[in-house]
Order: C-alpha cells, then sequence, then structure tokens
C-alpha cells in the first residue's frame, strides 16, 4: 500500500492565523471618540452625555455592526404587481435594513429637535447621527428627509398640524399601507427631472387643481422623477409646473380613501454606492398631492428642506471619515511589518495624523454648525449657519472619497473585500458630495448668500477672527481671504473663483475653531499641513515637527 503525504498533520500547519487584527467591534463609539465627547459639551449638549454612551454602546456591539454588512449585501428588491396582477410598487428589505431604522426612529434621530426644541438639541442629535451612521450610512437618507421635512411643511400649517405628529413619532412602521393605518411615517423627497438635474426650474412634471387653486388645495401630479431617494417611504415633498410657476406639493402613496395614489416605480437604480438604501425612475400618472406654500415658490418652500439634508451630508461625510480613520488606527496598531508595528513607523505615523486631523477639523465644524442651528433667534448663528452650511457640504463631503481610499490603502487589500467595513466606506464616499447639490452647486449657494445677504460675509469673518492672534499661519489666511473678498469682481470673475475661494473659507474656519478648542498638536499640526504653504496632495504629508505620537494616541478608537 502507498503511503499517503496528505496527513492531518501537514494541513493543520498550513494555515496559522497571526498578525491580523481582531474586527474593531466590542467596543463603546462615544466613549472611544474624545474629539466628539468634547464637542458635545462645548457646543451646548452636556446634558445628552449619559444617552450618547448608551447609543455608542449600542452602535459598537457586533450584532449592530452585522446589521450594515447584511443590509448592503442583500439588496433592495423591487415588485411593481403582485401574483394577480395588481400595481403595488413595494419594495422589499433585508431584515437587518428594518432593525437599523428602527434604532434610529426610536433614538429620534429623524425628529428629536423638533420634538424637544432646547439648548443643545440639534448638537445632541447630531452627534447621535455621526454615531449611527458610522454602523451604515445608506439608511440615513430615508431619516434624513424625514427630519428635513418639517421645516418646509411649517410653510403649511394645516398639512403640519395633519401629519407631522406621525412624522416625528418614535415609531417605526414599513408596511405599504394607508398612513391612516400607522403611528409613524417617513417622508421621501422627489425634485429630480432627466432634462435638468440641479436645474429643477426646468421641471416638467405638471399639477392640475382638482378643485381650488392654491396653498393647501388638492392637485393631480402627472410627470416622471429620475432620481426618487427612498421610495418606499409614505409621502413625498415634490416639486411640479402650475399655472403660478414650479410649486412644491405633499403626496402619500395612499389616497385619503384608502386607494393606492397612482405613483408608479418603473426602476430601482443600480448605485455604486448607497447600496441599502432603494432611489428609483418614478412616474406620477395624476398622482394626488396637496400645495405646500406659495404658488410659484416651491425652491423656496423646498430649499427648508434640502438646507436641513445638505447639513445631514456634513454629519454622514465626517461620521464616515471617523469610521474610516479609527480602521486604519487599529489596524495599523494591532499590525506588525518590516520589524515594528505600522503605528510605530515614522511613515505611517504621518498618514495616521494627517487622517485624524482631518476628520477632527469636519466633526469640529459639523457640531459648531449644530449649535448655530439651536440658535437661530441669535443673529450672528443665523447668519453663520447661512454661509457655514453650503461651505461645510462643499468642503467635507469632497474630501472624503480620498479620505476613505487613503484609509482602505492603510489596511491593504483585506480594506479592498466586501468582507471589510472600508470597501463600503468608499464606495459610499462620494454619495454626499455629490446628492443634494452638487461641489458648483454649493459654491453657487455661498455666492447666492454673500450677495442676498452680504452680512453673512461679516459674520463668517467674525468668527474666524475669534482665534486671531494664536497662530500666524491662520492669521496670514484670514488676511488673504479679506483680501479675495476685498477684490471682488463681476459675477463670471466670482464664479469662476468661486472654488478656490470655498477651499479657503473652511480651511480657514476649521483651523479658527480647532485653534480655539481641540489639544496643540492637533491644531498646530492642521495649521501646519493646510494653512503652512507646504501642504502635499496627498495625506501623509505633514511637515516636520508635528506631534504625531499625540494625535495617533487621541484619535485611536480605544475607551
Amino acid at each position: 500500500m502507498r503511503k499517503s503525504f496528505m496527513t492531518s498533520h501537514y494541513l493543520g500547519t498550513t494555515h496559522s492565523v497571526d498578525n491580523q487584527p481582531v474586527a474593531l467591534e466590542n467596543y463603546n463609539l462615544f466613549r472611544a471618540d474624545r474629539a466628539l465627547q468634547e464637542a458635545v459639551v462645548r457646543e451646548g449638549a452636556a446634558w445628552a452625555q449619559q444617552d450618547l454612551v448608551d447609543f455608542g454602546r449600542l452602535a459598537g456591539l457586533p450584532a449592530t455592526i452585522a446589521l450594515g454588512f447584511d443590509a448592503n449585501h442583500y439588496k433592495p428588491e423591487l415588485r411593481t404587481h403582485d401574483r394577480y396582477g395588481h400595481r403595488i410598487d413595494q419594495i422589499n428589505f433585508h431584515p437587518a435594513y428594518h432593525e437599523l431604522m428602527r434604532i434610529a426612529i426610536e433614538n429620534g434621530l429623524h425628529s428629536s429637535p423638533w420634538q424637544s426644541p432646547g439648548a443643545g438639541a440639534h448638537v445632541a442629535r447630531a452627534a447621535k447621527y455621526y454615531l449611527h451612521t458610522q454602523v451604515e450610512a445608506a439608511h440615513g437618507c430615508p431619516i434624513t428627509m424625514t427630519f428635513a421635512a418639517i421645516p418646509a411643511l411649517q410653510h403649511q400649517p394645516d398639512l403640519l398640524a395633519a401629519y407631522g405628529p406621525k412624522i416625528i413619532a418614535n415609531t417605526y412602521d414599513p408596511r405599504n399601507v394607508p398612513d391612516g393605518q400607522k403611528q409613524g411615517l417617513t417622508i421621501g423627497m422627489a425634485m429630480t427631472e432627466k432634462q435638468g438635474g440641479s436645474d429643477v426650474r426646468s421641471n416638467s412634471t405638471r399639477a392640475y387643481p382638482v378643485g381650488q387653486r392654491g396653498p393647501g388645495q388638492a392637485y393631480e401630479l402627472v410627470g416622471h422623477k429620475w432620481f426618487v431617494s427612498a421610495p418606499m417611504c409614505d409621502a413625498f415633498l415634490v416639486l411640479a409646473q402650475t399655472e403660478g410657476g414650479l410649486s412644491c406639493f405633499f403626496l402619500p402613496r395612499w389616497r385619503p380613501d384608502g386607494t393606492k395614489n397612482e405613483l408608479q416605480i418603473q426602476q430601482l437604480k443600480q448605485k455604486m454606492g448607497n447600496v441599502a438604501n432603494a432611489s428609483s425612475e418614478t412616474e406620477l400618472r395624476g398622482a394626488l398631492a396637496w400645495m405646500v406654500g406659495e404658488e410659484g415658490r416651491g425652491v423656496r418652500t423646498i430649499i427648508e428642506m434640502v438646507a436641513m439634508t445638505r447639513y445631514d451630508c456634513m454629519i454622514g461625510s465626517s461620521s464616515g471619515m471617523r469610521q474610516a480613520a479609527a480602521q486604519a488606527i487599529h489596524h495599523a496598531q494591532n499590525r506588525a511589518a518590516f520589524g515594528s508595528r505600522l503605528s510605530e513607523q515614522p511613515l505611517m505615523q504621518n498618514v495616521l495624523a494627517d487622517l485624524a486631523i482631518e476628520n477632527e477639523a469636519a466633526m469640529t465644524l459639523t457640531m459648531r454648525v449644530a449649535r448655530s442651528m439651536d440658535q437661530q433667534d441669535n443673529e450672528h448663528e443665523r447668519l453663520l449657519s447661512r454661509i457655514a452650511t453650503p461651505v461645510g457640504k462643499y468642503w467635507i463631503c469632497k474630501r472624503t472619497p480620498n479620505h476613505a481610499y487613503e484609509a482602505m490603502e492603510v489596511i491593504g487589500g483585506t480594506g479592498t473585500m466586501d468582507t471589510h467595513i472600508t470597501a463600503r466606506l468608499f464606495r459610499e464616499s462620494p454619495i454626499n458630495a455629490i446628492w443634494e447639490g452638487s461641489g458648483n452647486v454649493q459654491c453657487l449657494d455661498i455666492l447666492r448668500a454673500l450677495q442676498k445677504e452680504p452680512e453673512v460675509l461679516a459674520a463668517y469673518f467674525t468668527e474666524v477672527e475669534r482665534a486671531q492672534g494664536a497662530d500666524k499661519r491662520l492669521d496670514a489666511s484670514i488676511q488673504k481671504l479679506k483680501q479675495q473678498f476685498a477684490a471682488g469682481g463681476d459675477a463670471e470673475t466670482l464664479q469662476y473663483r468661486a472654488r478656490s475661494m470655498a477651499d479657503q473659507m473652511a480651511l480657514t474656519l476649521q483651523a479658527a475653531l480647532l485653534v480655539q478648542h481641540a489639544p496643540t498638536a492637533v491644531a498646530d499640526a492642521f495649521c501646519a499641513g493646510r494653512l503652512g504653504g507646504q501642504e502635499g496632495l496627498n495625506y501623509g504629508t505633514l511637515p516636520r515637527g508635528v506631534d504625531t505620537k499625540t494625535i495617533i494616541e487621541r484619535a485611536a478608537p480605544n475607551e
């Protein structure tokens, strides 16, 4: 008998696993984030700390983290008809998606500042949203649209009174049934049409009055919406043309008599990111809707919703940066190469510290805007939020894709696999920059704000000058910006320069906030790497003298 060479002894020695970090889980996302903890207290939500500790523990559980993977692996599926041929427009999701939605809504991520307004309400909600979207970002789309619908509906008090209590209720009900059978509702938005994209004034969808015309009256809508995000929501804010111009409408999935509304989903979009959330092309074939706000002032009405969703893009992108930086640091601290741990090697320390300060700067600006939203009765805060939101949405969201890529590169080949969260972070990273108004749209909005309310520029400089004198590089950046604005120019020149001006505004504001509130190591590294005149095009190009070890220790996801 021939001897076999395939013995269990040899097989057992070929696959021992060592020098591989354990998964980043079983940790408290809030307790492990010193910068966020400080921001919550600083910006006025110290009262929410215990709630955030509890929520941070939930977000770090292996079972919660697994929900994000499952919700993205099992994509939503559209069923246009039932077995008997009836039109149902039903979208089916994996249970993991519904569980993420339930967690978000039961914890008030869609409504807490409207339920309990007061000092720090927006700050506390932003912090919790920041933690939750680190687990899974795509389902944040219907959460943020539901949250943002309330300011728009305030233009139509009768509709707000009828639907508002269920919109802000902490009850998630995913069933495709009339709203009268539900205790909680989710709200979507349908603005974009294929011929215009961001140019919504070119929309061709028409609204025909059922009886009387005007605010609060019933209309039937006919047209095609090119991009309806979260089409499984219970109702939508929609733009359509009337005799008086582009107007805003509230369109439910079901009519008051319990019959299905004529909103027909044509297909789901096949997206590179935001996979767990459904997005669709939809036809309106006489869909019943009610006008919200003044006829012909639809953009003015729905912009209240858009402003909130743009702010949530800032939170979501900052959140993605935090998860990416945490994953990169965790990996580097637990893996050795070339004779030492990665996190102990100077070049890797440069990369990790650069990722960390980018994240802290994004989060710090985002939480500062949250405080402004809590204090809209203060004129400085109102003006600051008006200019800082498009600046922040433009800059933070645009910085996220390369940040996600760099973190993925730190982890290496494993980071490119769908079994690792960095692959999903990378696919998700361009979404917030493109949706809710691309970079150019945000820059044009900055110019629009400066033209309509010149006082916003004074508010901006008042804010950054609070840090004047603390860092020469920051002082020089402030002076450079003042000179640029003093130079002025015609509309075409200003538009041509809008991106460079937005870049400088964002960096200067972030630097001013870090100089005032962050540890010296973080503020100095940011000013040196972003304002020092030696800025590199890639992460990991911080100049010599930066205290990378302190920065990495601060950002490490260790409780």
